[in-house]
């Protein structure tokens, strides 16, 4: 069992929990993700390492609430725990210093950039870095991503933090005035799109990490497919991590939607399943 020895309400939709898992926080790099289970019948819910413990033996992991199984995960208290969590899986960041650097993240999409900012960091990059959110409660890790940053540039759609705007405008004034040799995007599928258009524009490569629905983490199911440069690739092997310019977004992001309509279904009876059981 694994043990949830931490857990934090980040904000009303976001949560941060430490769970036991020595083998896990002893090999994790940034960019890799683990798989986990609340029960036995429980769906297998993807989600990137955000930071380890490896003398406590601890995996520190983000959520967003966006349906049924994350509303349960939130339900969790510390000293529940997890029927398993598998990992660690996918492809680490390629970390070298490659100069100067610029990363991007979005809502809870910067959990999964923290890692590699500090990655980055501390193989001698210079780094710039931009967060976005809606507003300033769904801002997350803005001051862990500062300690690892030169340049932390913090956007917001309202304007409640930092500059009002979107981080491709961030991006754009950037790029306008560093020498970036290399980019980072993770957020939400559109945002990860233009910020990809944003960085060829510039003549940058940037990295992207592709979330699609996923089951077993080790490419039998296929259900990850994802169509990079024309060919079919597996985001849980082959990935997360890709060349944006190489992704075919639009088939990306439709697939992303695929199951909307079921998912709507499961997490109405859930909501009516906790409202019966007060």
């Amino acid at each position: 069992m694994f043990k949830i020895v931490e857990r934090t309400e980040l904000n009303p939709i976001e949560f941060e929990i430490f769970v036991e898992a020595p083998r896990i926080a002893k090999k994790a790099k940034a960019g890799q993700f683990v798989i986990l289970r609340i029960d036995e019948l429980g769906e297998r819910i993807p989600l990137t390492v955000v930071d380890t413990d490896e003398e406590k033996g601890l995996v520190r992991l983000i959520f967003q609430v966006i349906g049924k199984s994350t509303a349960a995960l939130a339900a969790l208290q510390a000293g529940d725990s997890l029927a398993d969590v598998v990992g660690p899986l996918g492809k680490a960041t390629e970390i070298e210093n490659y100069g100067k650097v610029l990363l991007v993240g979005g809502g809870v999409g910067i959990a999964a950039l923290f890692p590699i900012v500090k990655a980055l960091k501390q193989a001698g990059n210079h780094v710039t870095t931009i967060l976005g959110a809606k507003n300033q409660e769904l801002m997350i890790l803005a001051d862990e991503c500062q300690r690892y940053s030169d340049e932390l540039i913090v956007m917001t759609d309202d304007g409640s933090l930092g500059q009002k705007g979107l981080v491709t405008d961030a991006m754009k004034e950037v790029f306008a005035r560093e020498n970036i040799q290399m980019a980072w995007a993770i957020g939400p599928s559109v945002m990860m799109k233009f910020c990809t258009l944003t960085a060829e524009v510039a003549n940058v490569p940037i990295f992207v990490s592709l979330n699609p629905i996923m089951v077993d983490g080790t490419g039998m199911c296929g259900g990850c497919r994802v169509t990079i440069d024309e060919q079919i690739k597996f985001a849980c092997v082959d990935g997360p991590e890709f060349l944006g310019a190489g992704v075919d977004w639009d088939e990306f992001i439709n697939r992303m939607g695929q199951y909307r309509k079921e998912e709507g279904i499961s997490n109405e009876a859930y909501e009516k399943q906790v409202t019966h059981n007060g």
